[in-house]
């Protein structure tokens, strides 16, 4: 009778296991946080640091983040939604800004929402 007790606790835990393991799957997260360029409408780069993330779930997938600029200026207070982020060896990936706080009275941040695919 023991054996079977011991037995059927191993089950559980087993299939608690497995369980934990398909969840994890379903959830993929990838980062990239440095140097950045934000590419405007017009073509201008602006230098920066972006600090990034994808999010898996399941079937849903995207990415975000934020982005600081080296230097604020009217230009990025004023964006639109045709924006580009430039990470380093030319990777870019389409974005759109959500939100612009300002840091100090010479910095702010950007939140970012990537549209397709993550370019990290």
């Amino acid at each position: 009778m023991r054996h079977r007790t011991g037995h059927a606790r191993g089950a559980e835990a087993l299939e608690w296991v497995t369980t934990l393991a398909q969840q994890l799957r379903l959830i993929t997260m990838t980062t990239y946080s440095g140097p950045a360029r934000l590419i405007l409408a017009d073509g201008t780069r602006v230098a920066g640091m972006a600090s990034l993330s994808t999010n898996q779930r399941g079937g849903l997938s995207g990415w975000g983040g934020t982005f600081r600029p080296d230097q604020a200026s009217t230009d990025l207070r004023n964006t639109d939604d045709e924006l580009q982020l430039e990470l380093p060896y030319e990777q870019i990936g389409a974005v759109a800004v959500t939100n612009v706080r300002k840091l100090l009275a010479t910095q702010v941040l950007m939140s970012l929402v990537g549209r397709g695919p993550a370019p990290f």
